[in-house]
């Protein structure tokens, strides 16, 4: 039996291929990125038809890499940014606009509008979960339906599917075969029923959105469809789906209820399980599907979303040039002390958990003459670990339990001084698993179970193994005094966006 596992994992900023042994090890990968496209101030979209093209040429490069054939593989993973838009032609196979991002916040009017005078942004929670927010699909679905000339018409015809990256992925990769998307991706939508695991013909009803043009809701774990020929993949199984932060947790081996993970990406998702129990947070997290195995109940989670932390580092970087390689910021960081005084809030959508603030905007205060580059840059970094701790002292208020230790992975656990200040500021140990990709590690994982690479979850434990532990050493009256700052710099950045800074920003059409 085929013994290796390919992992596509289709991110904000990238899409890369991970191929993994047996053991859950690294064997080969291939990455690139894509273009982030911003057309106006609160608008960020990609061009899914270079996502689909970065998507072939890893998995043809990391294929390669490996020395593997078709044949030496026993199933394909994909894991996939959550939320993001992408409607397409099923005649074509063409997207009829750009895919309207996650952090793409264009449709705030509209979310407005259906919150009512009372702001009441939680109506539609006891159905999906969720907020209503321009980070969750539906509205930015109806956006294209309402803005692109004919596409309503055409959808209602039948002849567009919309589909989160993983349902582009796999519809591309079975040559129009499968329209599908899993149960985690489907949870993001505010179009999908927690309770029954389909679509909502209320929230149907609600954003005007036909139901032709949804995929079919399939279990993350279990196989759906055979990649199509030409492929060098051709008649590998399709076998996992998971919303990224979904497939950080399963790879980290977080299955049970109480056990959690905080990824450290383009934005930070924390994640803890409440098993086949369904827990709506009082304390602005939101409910989602954790992941489900074929013939299984599913399992769900409480996540608290934080929109901007790694893409702050990447804003450094790309509009103010204060660094010219990301992996510059600790280097500019631990060239000072402390922050100077200079707090960052990186309200750029706004503020997601536990805020949920659309009316927040980005903020830098505290600055003074003797606050330079290297301040910025560590408040930059420091703002990560800020907003990991709210939204862990809100799952502390949700669950009554302390967490023991935070379990980390993505991108950002490489910067041990982020590291450091994060245990600093939580007061307890912070642990990087020895294989820090965990979302493509989960995507793998789920991908094998079903076709027997592994046999349950349980051998799956097994393979995680601690790289990496962060002891907490700050004063206790220092850190208190940091966070009260922190609170204090959040707060200023409230209240920002109104008609006049709309109109300022041309944001109002």
């Amino acid at each position: 039996m085929a013994e290796h596992v390919i992992a596509l994992d289709q991110g904000t900023t990238s899409t890369r291929a991970i191929v993994f042994d047996a053991r859950g090890r690294i064997v080969a990968t291939a990455q690139r990125e894509h273009e982030q496209i911003f057309p106006r101030a609160g608008r960020v979209e990609h061009d899914a038809t270079e996502i689909w093209t970065n998507a072939v040429w890893a998995l043809e490069t990391v294929l390669s890499q490996a020395r593997l054939a078709a044949a030496d593989i026993a199933a394909l993973g994909i894991t996939n940014q959550r939320e993001t838009a992408i409607v397409w032609d099923r005649r074509t196979g063409l997207p009829v606009h750009n895919a309207l991002v996650w952090q793409d916040t264009r449709t705030q009017p509209a979310i407005d509008q259906l919150a009512g005078d009372d702001a009441w942004y939680d109506r539609y929670a006891d159905v999906t979960g969720l907020p209503l927010a321009t980070y969750f699909s539906a509205s930015k679905i109806a956006w294209i339906l309402d803005n692109v000339p004919g596409a309503r018409a055409a959808a209602e015809a039948g002849d567009l599917l919309f589909g989160t990256p993983d349902s582009w992925l796999v519809w591309n990769l079975t040559r129009g075969a499968r329209h599908v998307t899993d149960v985690t991706n489907a949870s993001r939508t505010l179009l999908m029923d927690l309770s029954t695991l389909d679509w909502s013909e209320r929230m149907l009803d609600v954003f005007r959105i036909p139901r032709a043009m949804l995929p079919e809701i399939v279990p993350s774990s279990g196989v759906v469809a055979e990649i199509a020929d030409p492929s060098s993949l051709a008649g590998v199984p399709i076998a996992g789906i998971l919303g990224d932060q979904q497939a950080a947790t399963f790879g980290q081996a977080a299955f049970a209820a109480g056990e959690s993970k905080n990824t450290y990406g383009t934005g930070n998702f924390l994640l803890v399980g409440t098993g086949t129990e369904i827990v709506r947070s009082q304390h602005g997290l939101i409910t989602t599907v954790a992941y489900q195995r074929e013939g299984e109940p599913a399992h769900y989670a409480v996540e608290g979303s934080i929109a901007v932390t790694g893409s702050l580092v990447q804003w450094l970087r790309d509009n103010l040039g204060l660094i010219s390689d990301s992996s510059d910021v600790q280097r500019l960081a631990e060239s000072v002390e402390d922050n100077g005084g200079a707090y960052f809030v990186p309200a750029f959508s706004g503020l997601f958990a536990p805020y949920w603030r659309p009316d927040a905007r980005g903020a830098l205060v505290g600055l003074t003459r003797y606050v330079n580059r290297s301040h910025i840059a560590r408040a930059a970094l420091e703002a990560t670990a800020f907003q990991s701790l709210d939204v862990i002292e809100a799952v502390v208020a949700d669950t009554g339990t302390p967490l023991t230790e935070l379990r980390v992975d993505g991108g950002m656990t490489r910067n041990g001084l982020l590291m450091q200040f994060q245990a600093d500021l939580l007061g307890i140990p912070v642990v990087r698993p020895e294989v820090v990709e965990t979302t493509a590690l989960g995507a793998a994982y789920a991908a094998g179970l079903a076709v027997g690479v592994w046999a349950d979850l349980d051998e799956l434990r097994t393979h995680w193994r601690e790289g990496e532990r962060w002891e907490p050493r700050m004063d206790g009256d220092e850190r208190d005094r940091r966070i009260r700052m922190w609170r204090k710099a959040v707060r200023r950045s409230f209240d920002w966006v109104d008609e006049d800074a709309r109109i300022l920003m041309g944001t109002t059409g």
